[in-house]
């Protein structure tokens, strides 16, 4: 990676600073006019947030002692995956979620440097959904080298 970030698996202590950074970025979109997190800001993920972090799903990403990212990928389908792509059980398969750089960090290509860390250290298919009426991020992830192979409740499904 360009950044000189270590990136390691959240631990318990992590919880606050992560659902922290979560927030601020869902009030970052939300600023921006962009419909998405926004049940972040209530809370309305708190305990997800905390048990992926528990279960070792969740990564913390670190410049300088300072968290400037995150992301969560589970080896299991969770209910919305279950919800977007149907229910599948494949082993070489990881769902990508809330893939977050906190804002003073954006526009430096962290997250691209993100999916490529996760592309080359865990040697998995990647699938993801993002909202549709997000062309930027649905952009940014096909710029990545995702493939949009559907839709489904108003969300693309995205793999790499």
């Amino acid at each position: 990676m360009k950044g000189n970030y270590q990136i390691q698996r959240a631990t318990e202590d992590d919880v606050a600073p992560i659902t922290q950074l979560l927030k601020e970025v869902a009030a970052w979109l939300k600023i921006k006019e962009v419909n998405q997190w926004g049940f972040l800001l209530a809370g309305g993920e708190d305990e997800e947030i905390r048990q992926a972090i528990l279960d070792g799903a969740t990564y913390a990403v670190w410049l300088d002692g300072d968290l400037i990212a995150t992301f969560t990928l589970y080896a299991t389908q969770s209910e919305w995956d279950q919800h977007i792509w149907g229910s599948e059980d494949h082993e070489d398969v990881l769902y990508l979620h809330r893939l977050a750089v906190r804002p003073a960090y954006m526009g430096k290509e962290i997250g691209q440097e993100l999916l490529k860390w996760i592309e080359e250290n865990l040697d998995k298919t990647i699938r993801l959904d993002c909202v549709s009426n997000h062309p930027k991020l649905r952009t940014f992830y096909i710029d990545n080298g995702f493939k949009e192979v559907g839709h489904n409740d108003g969300h693309c499904k995205m793999q790499k």
